[in-house]
This record gives C-alpha cells, sequence and structure tokens, in this order.
C-alpha cells in the first residue's frame, strides 16, 4: 500500500538494543515539506503522502503499513564523558526495501517520549527539523553520505524551551542508526553474546564483502576507520563543521547523522565554532579529525573481546588500526584539495601548495568557499594575484606546478568546478528561511533547497545565496533544539 515495503531486521538483535513504543499523537498535524524526490528513490506514492493521511503518518498519528515502532538504546560519549542514552525522542518505524534493493531506516524525530527520554519531552522545534532538511539535502547534492529527511510535518502543538516554539516531527531517512554508542551499549552491559550479535549484524547490513575475513571484527574495525576518513576529509573540504562529535552521533555506515549544532565555516579560521554548547571548542573545524579518531578508538575498546580472546593482543591489533587513521584521512583530503586546485597528478609539494593556500586564507580573513570558487574561473586566480601581493606570490608557485601536468587550463576549471561547490547552506541564509518558514512563508526555503540541489552549478544566475554574510560570522551560534 502506498509503496511501503517495510522489514525489521534491527528488531531481530536482542531486547537490550531496543524498546517497544509508540509515537504520540499530536493536536493538528499538518505537512509543512515533502521531499519528493526522495520519497519517488524510496518507492513511495507522493500523492498519498502529500494528502492529510500522509500528514497523520509523518506526524505520529498513524503508522505505514507494517510499521514496528521501537526505540533504539545505546550510549555515547558526550564531550568526552560516557552517558547512557538512547532515542529520547526518536522512533524507528521500520527499514524500507527499495524499488533498487536497498535497505534504509525510517525514522521519526521529535515524536514524544521513549523509556531512554531521560525526562525530556520527546518532541522537537519546526527551526531544528527544517535545518536537518535543509543541511541533509545540501550534503546530498554536495556527494556527502548523509540521512536525509523526507518530511517534516507540524504538530499544531507548542514545544517548550528558551521560550514557546512551534513542534513538528522529522521523517529520517539513514543506511541505519547503528553506532559507536551502539557498540559502547553493548560493552558497558559486559554482554558478549549482544556485542557479537550487534557486530554481526553489521557486517551482514553494511559490510557483507567481510563475512569471510579471517579476523572479522579487526576488518570491520579497519572497514569502519577508512568510511570514517572519507567521511571527515569530505566535510573539511567543503567547510563543514559537526557541533556535536560524541561518539553516539557516529554512524557505524559512515553518514552524516544528528544535524544538530552544526553550519558550514564562512572566514577561514581551523579553530571556528558555532556550536552554543561546544564553550572548549572541542569539536571545532580543524578538530574533527583528531575526535574522529578518538571516537574510533571507543569502538576499538568496545570490539576488544571480539577482536581477539587475548586482550594484549587485541590491543595491538586496535592500536595498529588507529595509528594508520590520520594517513587515511589526509590521504582522502589531499585527493579532494588536489581536484579543487585543478591537480590532475600527485606531486611531493601538493600538500605544501595546499596548506599555503590556507595559511594565506587565514591570515586574510577570506571566505572558504568562494576563494575554491574562484579557481573554477580561469580568470579569476590570476585576477586576485594582480592585487594581493602574498597571493601573487603563491599563485606562480601554483602556475608553476600546472605546467607541469599535461591538461590545459579549461580542464584545470572544469575539475575545479566539480570539486568546489559555488553555493552551500551559508547560515544567514539558512536562518532567514527558517524565521519565514516559522511564519508561514516558506518561499525562502524553497528558493534555498533549489539552489542546494545543484551546488556545483557555476553559472547559476542567483549569487545572493552564495555570498557570505556582511561582516562575516563570527558571532553566529548554532543550538541542538532539545
Amino acid at each position: 500500500m502506498n509503496g511501503w515495503r517495510l522489514e525489521h531486521s534491527y528488531a531481530t538483535l536482542p531486547a537490550l538494543f531496543h524498546a517497544r513504543v509508540m509515537p504520540t499523537h499530536v493536536a493538528r498535524p499538518e505537512l509543512v515539506v515533502l521531499n519528493r524526490p526522495l520519497a519517488r528513490h524510496l518507492g513511495l506514492d507522493v500523492e498519498a503522502l502529500a494528502s492529510p493521511e500522509g500528514a497523520a503518518m509523518f506526524a505520529g498519528n498513524a503508522l505505514p503499513p507494517g510499521a514496528q515502532p521501537l526505540a533504539q538504546a545505546y550510549a555515547g560519549h558526550q564531550f568526552g564523558h560516557f552517558t547512557a542514552l538512547g532515542d529520547g525522542r526518536a522512533i524507528l518505524l521500520g527499514e524500507q526495501i527499495t524499488p533498487g534493493g536497498e535497505r534504509v531506516d525510517v525514522q521519526l524525530k521529535g515524536a514524544g517520549p521513549t523509556p531512554y527520554s531521560r525526562r525530556g519531552d520527546g518532541r522537537a522545534a519546526t527551526g531544528p527539523m527544517l535545518r536537518e532538511l535543509i543541511v541533509g539535502e545540501a550534503m546530498h547534492a554536495l556527494g556527502i553520505p548523509t540521512s536525509r529527511a523526507l518530511a517534516v510535518a507540524a504538530t499544531g502543538e507548542p514545544v517548550y524551551r528558551e521560550r514557546p516554539l512551534p513542534g513538528a516531527v522529522l521523517t529520517r531517512i539513514a543506511a541505519s542508526h547503528l553506532r559507536v554508542g551502539t557498540f559502547e551499549w553493548a560493552a558497558a552491559h559486559r554482554d558478549a553474546d549482544a556485542l557479537r550479535a550487534l557486530a554481526d549484524y553489521t557486517v551482514q547490513r553494511h559490510y557483507p564483502d567481510l563475512a569471510g575475513a579471517a579476523q572479522p571484527y579487526l576488518a570491520l574495525f579497519e572497514a569502519i576507520a577508512e568510511r570514517q576518513a572519507a567521511l571527515v576529509a569530505r566535510w573539511q573540504l567543503v567547510g563543514f563543521i559537526h557541533g556535536v562529535m560524541n561518539t553516539d552521533n557516529m554512524s557505524i555506515a559512515g553518514e552524516t547523522i544528528d544535524y544538530g549544532p552544526c553550519a558550514f565555516m564562512d572566514v577561514y579560521d581551523p579553530d571556528t565554532v558555532f556550536s552554543s554548547i561546544d564553550a572548549d571548542g572541542r569539536y571545532a573545524y580543524g578538530n574533527q579529525p583528531a575526535i574522529a579518531q578518538w571516537n574510533l578508538a571507543r569502538l576499538g575498546e568496545a570490539l576488544l573481546p571480539l577482536i581477539d580472546t587475548d586482550r594484549a593482543r587485541g590491543v595491538e591489533a586496535a592500536t595498529a588500526v588507529l595509528a594508520r587513521f590520520a594517513d587515511r584521512i589526509g590521504a582522502h583530503w589531499m585527493a579532494g584539495m588536489r581536484a579543487k586546485l585543478g591537480l590532475f597528478t600527485e606531486e611531493a609539494g601538493d600538500e605544501r601548495l595546499a596548506r599555503d593556500l590556507l595559511t594565506w586564507m587565514h591570515d586574510t580573513r577570506a571566505d572558504y568557499t568562494n576563494t575554491f570558487r574562484m579557481f573554477a574561473s580561469l580568470g579569476g586566480p590570476a585576477a586576485r594575484a594582480g592585487i594581493d601581493p602574498v597571493f601573487g606570490l603563491w599563485h606562480r608557485a601554483w602556475q608553476a606546478r600546472l605546467a607541469r601536468q599535461p591538461q590545459d587550463g579549461v580542464e584545470v576549471a572544469a575539475l575545479a568546478q566539480r570539486s568546489s561547490p559555488a553555493v552551500i547552506p551559508r547560515n544567514h541564509r539558512v536562518e532567514e528561511a527558517l524565521a519565514a518558514a516559522e511564519q508561514g512563508d516558506l518561499a525562502p526555503l524553497t528558493r534555498l533547497l533549489a539552489a542546494l540541489a545543484a551546488p556545483y552549478d557555476h553559472k547559476r544566475s542567483d549569487d545572493a545565496l552564495a555570498e557570505p554574510p556582511v561582516g562575516g560570522d563570527g558571532t553566529y551560534r548554532t543550538f541542538c533544539g532539545t
């Protein structure tokens, strides 16, 4: 019915990992946004979803056929401190099997309290849910693995934070919601059977090629590390800052999930922090690789009983994987940086060339996105070199580097265009769209989503969405919304 094909493989895991729970009914369900392209990809009937019946389902007042709602249990290191958590305001409806055979989680976020709510209300406000829609769609269009929003539905009820806010429920689609914290949960309970069941399930669902590995759990750890290295490198290449890289927000599948106080950097500064709760800058832009490695260390600790029955040997093997992480993420970052600079070949001095550019950007408070956008234009870098002597020195080194590869200027610019976005979710534009949406005006949101759907279109006519805020965004702050 309506294209739903829900299965429930996660529910076959031991009861330690989940609790049955129903969404809480709301007063007046109303569909705010339906992601029609995603709905079609999932094999769903778009017109049926756009109806009042669809709004009731997206708000939690009705269930899609075959749904078996549950909340997932997990732990996590939040800002370095271990905490027992779980889905405090999220309910998994099941796993949709797409027409292409893909298995994805369908989750309601903000659907009411669960056994893991820890005295919270289990609700969400419209603004943070629309923010997750905006950033998730932007990341998807940028080619970065991510969860996505299928819909945002208003509840007709307020939620109470610093002030009353209009309530909403987000329907989130993800490869899964398995987290580093899910493994930490099993390890904290010292349940070896549950830990093994979780690891085997992860291999089956996300890393099936590892099933025949001689050391499957060590191979799993290495494969997760590789995906995380690729993911975080991609974040940094587009100036993205997650905001809350706790272990419960780190997907085992290698996707970006839990878009709370996230944001994109305007002025280049490795110390950039937007999150209002990250007072010490733990999750600053430049710290993200080290934090990813720290999170992986917590995963390795949880997996130790499976990696080797001899703890010392297990620690040695896991430590070796962690020791390679910096090289992994560096290789992914450098490959992306070469592309942004139009470099088709590899030379030993390429990293120095890239780092020197970043130093100049930091010293001059240059806009990160628009600096790299300049390389997508044949005359852009030369024009800048003509007015900035320091950049002119760097430009000559870059020109000499280009001369040592066979590709011409047109090919260089084309590679840069494919690798550096013309538009990102600028913080001030996101806030404008959210403020208007809260007042019932969806036009700015629609316009922003349309631009973000084609981030590498460097010929687009609407440049207003690509421009940074006047005076920078140094005072901008983001919030979790819980």
